[in-house]
């Protein structure tokens, strides 16, 4: 998307800070999927990380970064920080001892 609509900083900043708020309100969301993760997964006795889910995860958002022309790399890391918060979540309404690693 080049975004030749936009023709001066005020209205990139608003566009860009439109879009700021669409993130963090699916982070919201995924968050809330994320609580439900932990009560499923204390139901069924897995833990918080599960070590093959992260890599898979990683791997697709390589992928989907690549078909969407942003640099996988980025992708990679923001999504293993935002893994990585999301398992400590899961970990604590687990109690804190379901952290340990499932293939």
């Amino acid at each position: 998307m080049a975004h030749e609509d936009i023709h001066d900083m005020g209205a990139l900043r608003a566009r860009i800070d439109a879009l700021d708020a669409r993130l963090i309100a699916l982070l919201a969301e995924r968050s809330t999927l994320i609580d439900r993760a932990a009560q499923i997964k204390a139901q069924v006795g897995l833990p918080a990380r599960i070590d093959a889910r992260v890599e898979e995860v990683a791997a697709l958002a390589r992928r989907r970064a690549v078909q969407a022309g942003l640099d996988p790399d980025l992708a990679e890391g923001l999504w293993r920080l935002m893994m990585e918060h999301f398992i400590a979540q899961e970990d604590a309404q687990l109690g804190g001892s379901h952290g340990g690693t499932a293939d």
